[in-house]
């Protein structure tokens, strides 16, 4: 699967990246936006799946490229 531009991720999943951009744990991400610990996993499997990386640290530097 190609991965998809940012802009093809939901408002949820971008919040979400933005915390975890900033260090955040899926603990403290759920604090943060008052979500269950495993709503978070959820969208950070959802963001790894469209954006075609297998891991946070991917992730995290694919949204990097994004900017």
């Amino acid at each position: 699967m190609d991965p998809l531009p940012a802009a093809s991720l939901t408002p949820a999943e971008k919040r979400v990246l933005l915390l975890l951009r900033q260090g955040g744990s899926n603990r403290s991400i759920a604090a943060e936006l008052v979500l269950s610990p495993r709503t978070v996993e959820s969208h950070v499997s959802s963001l790894l799946a469209k954006t075609g990386t297998r891991n946070r640290l991917q992730l995290l530097l694919w949204s990097l490229q994004q900017q």
